[in-house]
């Protein structure tokens, strides 16, 4: 994953800092640059509000989507899954992790454009 061809492009939509920059740091860490804009992005990542009446998918279309969290919860997890969002993270952000999201959701990703 070191060829810089192959560098994932994640945009980050509506994260506060300190947690905005924890996760680009993770990101870059894992051969994954910020996305400038929602176009030039293979995943997004993105805080959600469960209480938006808008579904995840009608926000961001086929893009895989990683709601992304201060502290895990389950029960933030699963409203999040079921309005579209393709996985979830929570902070402190392991490299490991996050390369294991990238590869699992660009993989399906790719097998669904091929299909």
């Amino acid at each position: 994953m070191n060829d810089k061809a192959q560098i994932t492009k994640a945009f980050l939509h509506g994260l506060a800092e300190p947690l905005r920059s924890e996760l680009v740091a993770a990101l870059r860490s894992t051969a994954c640059d910020e996305a400038e804009n929602l176009q030039s992005a293979q995943i997004v990542f993105c805080d959600w509000d469960p209480g938006n009446s808008s579904s995840i998918k009608t926000q961001f279309g086929a893009l895989p989507v990683v709601v992304v969290s201060r502290a895990p919860d389950v029960t933030g997890w699963l409203d999040a899954l079921e309005a579209g969002a393709t996985d979830y993270c929570a902070a402190p952000f392991e490299s490991i992790h996050l390369r294991w999201i990238l590869d699992a959701h660009l993989r399906r990703s790719i097998r669904s454009a091929a299909a």
